[in-house]
């Protein structure tokens, strides 16, 4: 296996960091809105006026998930199927977690970034 640029290594690095963060934001708040949702149109349960916010937050934190998704895929190089099933990954509940999961470890795996 050829070792891979210190320069390209940190980029990489840094993101996938930020992938990672912003793919656990997104995660948690699309299971708050999930709750949210079903609390009020299965449940029939009444909501305080603040949570309608709730979306618009989840919506905000996956504009910046699609950020993170694409300087990750950028510099790890995805293919496209690679890149769709990572975006739509921030709009099923629990998935982002699974994901991210797995790109860290195809990430991690080939730019060796768990050597120094």
């Amino acid at each position: 296996m050829s070792t891979i640029h210190p320069d390209r290594k940190k980029r990489v690095r840094t993101a996938l960091r930020w992938f990672s963060i912003a793919a656990w934001v997104t995660g948690v708040w699309l299971l708050i809105l999930t709750t949210r949702m079903i609390a009020q149109y299965l449940l029939g349960m009444s909501i305080p006026s603040w949570a309608h916010y709730i979306g618009q937050v989840h919506g905000l934190f996956y504009i910046l998930y699609l950020l993170a998704t694409l300087n990750l895929g950028t510099k790890a190089l995805w293919p496209p199927l690679r890149w769709v099933v990572t975006a739509l990954a921030g709009c099923i509940p629990f998935l982002s977690f699974f994901v991210e999961r797995w790109r860290r470890q195809e990430v991690t795996e080939k730019f060796q970034l768990d050597q120094p």
